[in-house]
């Protein structure tokens, strides 16, 4: 066999066309297996804390173990829920049940350690996520979460009111042992069985023969799931548009989600239409099923219509249903990422849904943009305050934090954002205040998260350095816009073509370079530098595109808003796009053939004039501004 063969293609000297996976080894030791522990007459759920971080401690009885318990179980829904398509394979199955008979003798921490011997050697994959962070605050107990398939992050926060506390708890951040075993334990809960809730690195001892084995595993994390963790927990610190919804209102969509099964063509999102001073209605796609809420009017003030992902996740949340009291939903924005918390007395569960999937590139670079970049240098003073605010009362909304470190408010926020990202600090979504919590014991290496890949990196750095230029973009009525540009490689002395074409939610349709790359690999090993970094300036592109809207319109020579009206189960919606001289309308049903007007004017600003003349009117006439993003 000769050289060339034997030597990888992860070996390949250009950064672009390296193909490695970097994961982040996290080493979690517990010293037992965390269990339920049933007595006589009352039961001990006993957590054991990671024994590589610092010490954490809590001693409690739990006033009202049955909400508890199924929260706990949402919890473990959560950690171990997985949405991705896999395809039917019974080889792993038959070994793991062959690996149940050998471990029928053994002890509980026997047989846990040898099933995570057998999951290293067969299945690496579970190996991906880490177990529950939990932290304790001198105001509540918190456990955060993140799925397998970087789609759900939950944080279950419990206020020290629902206990009994033995004692003063030592406050900190620590990880818990939550394996299948304790999600059985979890179960045996009941509301007549007083219930103690232990958490420390010795939360519980048992009576055996001899020291019991030391549980221990160190995860490979890859660099995307761990990014995608603070990722989405640091999008519940921008600006949302919240919406109250009623428990029954959730239920009712689940039960709908469950009557009728995903369709392979048409939407499969969740509208969600706002008007001051009537009910939020929810509708799903695509059977234009409408759900109005029994929780109140909007009290919003301007009306709107977003439409989100990812509902077959919020089947996650139905066991804790019974016991919720209302719901919040935040939202950021069509397609980006959604959030729900669920009140349920001193019990919160917040859910995070990505709003898109990890396969998903080119959404996940649009929803980049809304995050910011590194920028310790510009604010390190106060970056360094804001740490060591936290460190001493741990807990604080950003206005307490900016009055405590004396920095100005619009510094201490962004401070705060790049904390989260920096997986430093937790922002509680239900509190509206931040929280000191280190994901992990060792320092977050920030320069490997920064970016999905190295191909990413690149691509920021020629949009930074201005070589990337959109040639053109054209709207597709039924598929979405085609984009074109232009990519000059100093390098490589030569000028790529990369082409989009984007549907109306920001998803990629089709993709294709003119680089070597793209012609080795399609898209079987992710996008090219050069097609992301087409995305990033289209996206850039959109972002001013969006922030001249409320700003002059004299500069918008380019631009597409589509409008919704309800009436009664039908829906009417109107599609108006500028394209400099051009301006075409599309109206009419939704779901049905829309009826086509196409206008040329003698001029861009005669253009302009007639699109936003079209534009109000649509507005006056109680239109929804439903254009994406």
């Amino acid at each position: 066999m000769s050289e060339e063969t034997e030597k990888p293609e992860q070996e390949s000297t250009k950064p672009e066309e390296q193909l490695s996976d970097p994961r982040t080894p996290i080493t979690l030791t517990y010293a037992g297996a965390s269990q339920m522990v049933s007595g006589d007459h009352d039961g001990k759920l006993a957590l054991f804390a990671n024994t590589h971080r610092a010490p954490v401690q809590a001693d409690a009885r739990i006033k009202d173990p049955l909400t508890l318990r199924e929260a706990l179980s949402c919890l473990y829904e959560v950690v171990s829920s997985d949405f991705r398509y896999v395809p039917r394979d019974k080889t792993a199955y038959l070994a793991y049940m062959r690996l149940r008979k050998s471990m029928a003798g053994q002890s509980a921490w026997q047989a846990q350690q040898a099933y995570f011997e057998w999951l290293a050697r067969n299945d690496p994959g579970a190996w991906l996520v880490l177990d529950p962070i939990v932290t304790v605050h001198p105001d509540r107990l918190l456990f955060e979460v993140f799925s397998k398939d970087e789609g759900a992050y939950a944080q279950l926060g419990v206020d020290w009111s629902a206990f009994e506390l033995a004692g003063t708890p030592t406050y900190g951040t620590t990880n818990i042992d939550y394996s299948k075993g304790l999600f059985d334990g979890v179960q045996r809960m009941r509301s007549y069985r007083p219930t103690r809730l232990t958490i420390g690195r010795e939360a519980v001892a048992i009576t055996t023969e001899g020291k019991p084995p030391v549980i221990e595993k160190t995860i490979q994390v890859p660099d995307a799931w761990l990014r995608g963790f603070l990722q989405v927990q640091a999008a519940a610190t921008l600006p949302t548009t919240v919406v109250t919804i009623a428990a029954i209102d959730l239920y009712n969509l689940l039960r709908q989600l469950r009557l009728h099964a995903d369709l392979k063509k048409g939407g499969r999102g969740v509208r969600i239409e706002l008007v001051p001073g009537q009910p939020p209605r929810l509708v799903l796609e695509p059977w234009e099923i409408v759900l109005e809420s029994g929780a109140g009017p909007y009290k919003g003030r301007s009306p709107a219509l977003i439409r989100i992902w990812g509902r077959r996740r919020l089947s996650l949340l139905r066991r804790l249903l019974p016991f919720v009291e209302t719901v919040d939903i935040h939202l950021l924005g069509s397609g980006l990422p959604s959030f729900y918390v669920l009140r349920a007395g001193p019990i919160t569960l917040t859910l995070g849904l990505s709003g898109f999937t990890s396969a998903n590139w080119s959404q996940s670079v649009g929803f980049d943009q809304l995050l910011p970049r590194e920028r310790h240098d510009e604010l390190k003073a106060t970056y360094a305050a804001v740490l060591k605010q936290l460190g001493e009362v741990w807990v604080g909304s950003a206005a307490a934090l900016a009055a405590a470190t004396k920095k100005p408010a619009k510094e201490v926020h962004a401070a705060l954002q790049i904390a989260c990202q920096n997986g430093q600090v937790m922002y509680d979504l239900a509190r509206d205040v931040y929280r000191l919590r280190p994901l992990t014991d060792a320092p977050v290496d920030l320069g490997r998260l920064q970016y999905r890949s190295v191909r990413e990196r690149i691509a920021h750095d020629l949009v930074g350095r201005g070589a990337v230029k959109i040639a053109s973009e054209n709207r597709i009525y039924g598929t979405g816009i085609e984009v074109t540009g232009k990519v000059t490689s100093e390098s490589d002395r030569r000028e790529y073509r990369p082409q989009l074409v984007l549907d109306d939610d920001g998803r990629v349709k089709s993709a294709e370079c003119t680089c070597t790359f793209y012609r080795k690999h399609k898209l079987k090993e992710g996008p090219c530098a050069h097609l992301i970094a087409l995305r990033v300036a289209q996206a850039q592109e959109e972002e001013r595109r969006r922030q001249a809207r409320g700003q002059a319109r004299g500069t918008i020579i380019v631009e597409t808003r589509t409008y919704a009206r309800r009436d009664g189960e039908a829906e009417e919606v109107c599609q108006i796009s500028l394209d400099r001289q051009r301006l075409k309308l599309r109206w009419g049903p939704r779901g049905q053939g829309l009826r086509v007007q196409s206008l040329v004017f003698n001029s861009v600003a005669e253009a302009r004039a007639a699109y936003f003349e079209r534009v109000d009117e649509l507005e006056a006439r109680g239109y929804l501004d439903g254009t994406a993003g």
